[in-house]
């Protein structure tokens, strides 16, 4: 069962599940996409998995610039085994897929970031790959700096009708926030970015602490390095239908369409979400963590990472989270695969008897999971499901975890 089974008030508008942000490992022909991404993460792969396993109704692959990608996606056109959608995208049975793309943008004289690209044909996409090859070194590769100004890259993919969004905005690594600029505007045209990614690190109520983020429409993707990371963190999205028009529409908010819920991990659950200290490996949670983030605590030492926590306090402009009344809730939810007890034998069970991972999250009864998994574990999946498990942080590269019941 999908979530399109749930309508809303809003004539012929239906709430879809969408993860946005699926790397790419290899091509079919064995050419590597995102090094650091799984063998398996191929096109059709991809699309099996978010179909048969995840039961997710949109998903954005972003390494779909990349020619050798851009065959494989021919080649499933070709053998009908998948068809354009009139409004934009690649269907797969039920799912639509969105093409985009991450790359990097550096400011002269400031850090680098990512940005997700989407573009509504393969069209459109592959005349992007053929402007951008001007000016990156291997566009075959996954989020490769491009070496223009940031706000002419977005004229570019304004011009050819994609949009252009911020990716995993807090992380220390590559995120705009996080290694970057205090403001957006420093480095982007805020009049062509309709919404931002926020990334495993924070949340809603975390960005709701920068003034400058109020018109965004926030969204919560995988960013996934492999197939079974796909959808640990995914969007609620109300639409006509999945496609890249509808899409557009909804990041707009425009005639009912929205994004009306964020489902993510606990940002202590995020790898980048307190500081970290390098030299004796200790994240500086509340109980370490002093005014300087600058020397550790413990050692003294000099090497720290900033984590999104902190680099949010010490960009805000606000004491306080704003959230507007367009900003749907931030659901707390652990993915199945961070739950104790729970390893593949009994994952498969609960997939034979549900279906996917999201009937499990989110349409299966405490009995029915009961009947399959037993008390504790069924118990464990429903606190996952509510996001009160106990938690421990992460930072520093490294996940937080979810400690075990007593």
């Amino acid at each position: 069962m999908s979530s399109r089974d749930e309508l809303c008030s809003d004539t012929n508008l239906l709430s879809f599940y969408s993860d946005l942000h699926i790397h790419i490992g290899r091509a079919g022909d064995g050419q590597p996409v995102k090094i650091s991404g799984s063998r398996n993460l191929t096109f059709e792969n991809i699309a099996k998995e978010a179909v048969f396993r995840k039961g997710i109704d949109m998903i954005g692959i972003i390494d779909c610039h990349s020619p050798s990608v851009q065959q494989d996606i021919l080649s499933c056109l070709d053998q009908g085994s998948m068809q354009e959608v009139s409004g934009g995208g690649i269907s797969y049975q039920n799912t639509v897929i969105l093409l985009g793309s991450e790359i990097e943008i550096k400011e002269q004289g400031m850090g680098a970031a990512h940005v997700l690209v989407y573009f509504r044909t393969l069209g459109d996409m592959q005349d992007f790959t053929s402007w951008m090859s001007r000016y990156m070194k291997n566009v075959n590769l996954s989020s490769q700096r491009i070496y223009v100004e940031p706000k002419e890259l977005q004229r570019e993919v304004a011009d050819r009708g994609g949009v252009l969004i911020p990716a995993h905005i807090f992380t220390p690594h590559k995120g705009l926030y996080g290694s970057v600029t205090d403001r957006m505007e420093y480095v982007l045209n805020r009049d062509l970015i309709d919404a931002v990614e926020l990334g495993l690190s924070a949340d809603s109520s975390m960005a709701g602490l920068l003034s400058e983020l109020d018109h965004c429409t926030f969204l919560t993707n995988s960013d996934a390095h492999s197939l079974g990371k796909i959808g640990r963190e995914y969007n609620q999205i109300l639409m006509k239908e999945p496609s890249f028009d509808e899409f557009v529409m909804a990041l707009k908010r425009e005639a009912g369409r929205r994004v009306t819920g964020n489902f993510g991990l606990n940002p202590r659950l995020g790898k980048y979400h307190r500081t970290f200290c390098s030299s004796c490996g200790t994240i500086l949670d509340e109980q370490t963590m002093v005014s300087s983030l600058d020397r550790c605590p413990l050692c003294g030492s000099l090497k720290t990472v900033q984590g999104v926590l902190d680099r949010i306090i010490s960009i805000s402009d606000r004491q306080d989270p704003f959230i507007p009344d367009h900003r749907p809730p931030y659901h707390y939810q652990v993915p199945l695969e961070f739950i104790p007890g729970l390893g593949k034998a009994m994952m498969n069970k609960l997939l034979n008897a549900f279906g996917t991972e999201m009937a499990i999250l989110h349409r299966a009864s405490e009995q029915q999971l009961i009947e399959i998994a037993g008390e504790k574990l069924a118990r464990s999946i429903m606190l996952a499901r509510n996001g009160t498990l106990k938690l421990s942080s992460g930072g520093g590269g490294t996940y937080g975890k979810v400690m075990k019941s007593e």
